[in-house]
């Protein structure tokens, strides 16, 4: 059977939905038990197993997850293995998708990631799926395609090596060689008379990295419990002493694989610190910017508090200005109330019906009363025109309301859109809050002001408008008779109308100038005063208030605060893993 073997420099977790024919330990792969032996460590065939191999003085185990296989006995470690793999197939000739991780420390290995994969093989046993055959090829692929990984591509030499698998998935996937190692298992078993010279010597398969031939126990050497230390020395033994190997006994053997790996994969790493830092910089850069965007911790004591929530106010305030001094949804929308809505309103004034001739002769003759008018009805004059002003006070109004509403929207959009403020659903209410009752006192001074222009023009008429008009009346020699008295017929129907065009005249004239001064006092009293002092009275009251009042304002989204939380843990880590790398010293 050929397979392959991963290294790399840190543990990696396969992927899930897996399988493999399993047996017990007694029956497991002898080139798996030999490889995963060589560098110290336990193997199990029913499932991938991720094993972190470093060398450290005190020979202690530590697994991760719930498999808790912290033994110091070998053969109980061997057993606590095998009963998990019961545990999670079932003791069946499935395989668990769930893979074992391990962290072994011994004085006797070199410091490398181990990824043991299962065999590859050609046909599914009894029990097993028709598709076990490329789940397992799916599962190798998974990892070796990985381009920071070492791949241990293992062979027998006592077959053709032409037909290995782990060959042919080793040079698609690593089509170049750099990442791939062969080893030959299985020297000592071979026929009398032949050997693997063709293959270690690179004749056969030349690889980019010499071909490492290994000699393995044997199952009674595995009955009899003989320990690594003395099946190393026995392998070393035979290279030496070997007619056809002992030339290249100093380049054999599951001790000089071991260095070789681990002196690669160091030269590898080395040559990929420098992306390494670059990439972890730049994570950490992106982590710090995340955790200004969403805020940093604020500090317990009152004047932190108080700064944070001014910090806060002002970043609101910044983007209410943006947005009132853009375009939509803020200043365009106010220019469009001055410009379109305004416009429109004073043409739908019933300016018409109250300057109807009918209308028109009713006020004048009712002016005056018995006595006539010497020069002009001036009294009517006046009642026409204030009545027609009054229907001023509805557009200028509706146009404060208007602005009011838009300001209003503009406060919610502002809030929502202020990045710093999403922490704090209450200081987010409380700013809103403020915000709203500061515009309503606009609004009613700015009612206040544009009633008071429409008013002013009321009070006070512009004589010079009538003194260029000619207001003698226009006799009739002739007037046709009126039952409802003489006063009545003093004046023609040409006369009236020509009052209703001197007032409709007058009218349109002021209507021009309300036109214009409406929307600059609209403009002074809700929208300048909003972008200076929207939440003045805001600043007073949160400057009296005590530190318990402010750390509530400050109540942030647990959501929020777990978000930060995790992120201020993996900057830790990152930090943690530059300052790891700047202390190595790559001589």
């Amino acid at each position: 059977m050929t397979k392959l073997v991963v290294l790399t420099s840190r543990p990696v977790r396969p992927p899930r939905g897996l399988s493999k024919a399993k047996e017990r330990w007694r029956g497991l792969s002898k080139v798996r038990r030999a490889m995963v032996k060589l560098v110290g460590g336990p193997t199990i065939d029913n499932e991938a197993c991720s094993t972190q191999i470093e060398a450290k003085s005190d020979s202690t185990r530590s697994v991760e997850g719930q498999r808790v296989m912290a033994s110091p006995v070998r053969a109980s470690v061997r057993k606590e293995i095998a009963d998990e793999t019961d545990r999670i197939t079932g003791k069946t000739k499935q395989i668990s998708n769930v893979p074992i991780h391990l962290s072994i420390y011994s004085p006797n290995v070199v410091n490398l990631t181990l990824i043991d994969l299962p065999g590859l093989t050609k046909v599914a046993v009894e029990g097993q799926p028709d598709s076990i055959v490329q789940d397992i090829e799916n599962m190798v692929r998974s990892h070796v395609e990985n381009p920071n990984c070492i791949i241990l591509a293992i062979s027998p030499a006592n077959q053709d090596i032409a037909t290995s698998d782990a060959i042919k998935l080793a040079r698609e996937v690593d089509p170049t060689g750099e990442r791939t190692f062969g080893v030959a298992t299985k020297l000592d078993l071979m026929d009398k008379g032949t050997n693997a010279l063709d293959v270690l010597e690179g004749r056969a398969y030349r690889l980019q990295h010499p071909w490492v031939g290994i000699v393995n126990r044997s199952q009674a050497d595995i009955n009899k419990n003989v320990d690594m230390i003395a099946a190393r020395r026995k392998e070393k033994e035979y290279f030496e002493s070997s007619p056809e190997y002992g030339h290249l006994a100093h380049k054999m053997g599951a001790e000089y694989l071991a260095k070789l790996l681990s002196k690669h994969l160091e030269t590898v790493i080395r040559q990929r610190i420098p992306s390494i830092i670059a990439l972890i910089n730049k994570t950490i850069n992106e982590l710090n910017a995340e955790l200004d965007r969403i805020g940093r911790p604020v500090g317990v004591d009152g004047g932190a508090q108080l700064y944070t929530i001014l910090e806060m106010c002002r970043a609101f305030d910044r983007v209410f200005k943006e947005h009132l001094d853009g375009g939509r949804p803020g200043g365009d929308r106010i220019y469009g109330v001055f410009d379109n809505q305004l416009p429109a309103a004073f043409k739908k004034l019933p300016l018409d019906r109250h300057l109807s001739l009918n209308n028109v002769r009713k006020v004048i003759s009712e002016a005056d009363g018995y006595q006539p008018h010497l020069i002009a009805p001036e009294q009517g004059y006046r009642r026409l025109i204030d009545g027609s002003l009054s229907y001023f006070k509805g557009p200028a109004e509706a146009s404060v309301d208007a602005v009011h509403f838009i300001l209003k929207e503009l406060v919610r959009k502002s809030i929502s859109e202020t990045q710093e403020l999403k922490r704090f659903p209450s200081l987010q209410s409380d700013i809103a809050a403020a915000a709203n009752d500061s515009l309503e006192k606009f609004r009613d001074e700015s009612r206040k002001t544009v009633l008071r222009l429409v008013e002013m023009e009321s009070t006070y008429l512009t004589v010079e408008f009538f003194r260029k008009l000619h207001l003698e009346p226009e006799k009739n020699s002739n007037p046709p008779p009126n039952p409802s008295g003489p006063n009545l017929d003093r004046y023609t129907e040409n006369y009236f109308r020509r009052i209703g065009s001197n007032v409709t005249a007058y009218v349109n004239m002021v209507c021009d100038t309300m036109r214009l001064s409406i929307p600059k006092a609209v403009v002074y009293c809700q929208v300048l005063q909003a972008k200076r002092a929207l939440l003045n009275q805001f600043y007073t009251h949160i400057g009296r208030r005590e530190k318990e009042q402010l750390g509530k304002m400050l109540d942030e989204d647990p959501s929020l605060m777990e978000k930060r939380d995790q992120i201020a843990k993996r900057l830790e880590l990152y930090k943690s893993a530059r300052d790891e790398i700047d202390s190595v010293a790559w001589k």
